[in-house]
């Protein structure tokens, strides 16, 4: 009945702390680096459900002593035979001291497991997905998805208004050296390696998001600059503004790069993802 108990109020705990941690991060404006704008509301709305149950809960779980005290009643309805009490006296002390000590462990574990959920998601500071997250994924492999009629749209806007996820999606779909003459950008921005040729190439990436930061796609502009490791340690964010061009590396699989005139380090930006 005890470990009945504990793992109902350990889970009961676990999903208190989820709640509290998606509601911290709804109005401290971090649920961003999670998941997609459009589903805040309707996530806000879940967890506060959720939370009403948690709590209905609270009233409906019986206490270990009140479970200790149905269970004892029990046992006192079955006594039939007195010295059959007593020949079992001493193994049933063996096996409550037995059932306590394992009572004890569960709990234990189960602290350690509800305080480590506690430091993940309220303690630990939210993060967004770094280089670590591009190395597990391939670099602008979302960007090629992008149709031929979406890539045309692209061609026929306004440049002024295309973000880190447009430009790499001309780039992929290979829009030509004809189309990126004379058009200059400016891209915000992490620092990653361009993996072909890292010392004179990287990227000035984001993560798209469909959903929410599981199915984050990394995406990003190749930006050539020889020895750009003295100056810009990978996963800071920089702001670059300058123009494309012929890609001068004779390792980097990147045939147009940006040539920056100027990279500014700046901060994160509250919503570091492009959708």
């Amino acid at each position: 009945m005890r470990d009945r108990l504990l793992t109902r109020w350990r889970g009961i705990l676990l999903s208190l702390v989820g709640i509290v941690a998606i509601i911290w991060l709804a109005v401290t404006g971090q649920l961003g680096l999670y998941i997609h704008p459009r589903y805040y509301e309707f996530t806000v709305i879940m967890a506060v459900l959720a939370g009403v149950v948690v709590l209905a809960a609270f009233a409906i779980v019986p206490t270990a002593t009140e479970a200790d005290h149905d269970h004892e009643g029990h046992d006192h309805d079955h006594d039939h035979d007195h010295d059959h009490e007593i020949h079992d006296h001493d193994h049933e002390g063996h096996d409550h001291e037995r059932g306590r000590r394992r009572d004890t462990v569960w709990a234990v574990a189960a602290g350690v497991v509800i305080a480590a959920t506690v430091g993940a998601l309220l303690i630990v500071p939210p993060s967004t997905l770094t280089t670590a997250t591009v190395d597990q994924r391939d670099l602008n492999a979302s960007a090629a998805v992008t149709d031929t009629s979406a890539t045309e749209t692209l061609v026929g806007s306004d440049t002024a208004a295309f973000t880190i996820k447009d430009w790499a999606s001309l780039l992929r779909q290979g829009a030509g050296e004809d189309y990126f003459a004379g058009k200059s950008a400016t891209l915000t921005g992490f620092v990653t390696p361009d993996p072909t040729d890292p010392d004179d190439v990287f990227y000035v990436a984001r993560f798209a998001v469909t959903c929410c930061a599981v199915d984050a796609q990394p995406v990003g502009v190749p930006v050539y600059l020889p020895g750009w490791q003295d100056s810009y340690a990978v996963d800071t964010w920089v702001e670059a503004s300058g123009t494309f061009g012929t890609n001068p590396s004779t390792s980097s699989s990147q045939p147009i790069v940006f040539e920056p005139a100027d990279i500014t380090p700046v901060d994160q930006p509250d919503e570091p993802y492009v959708y």
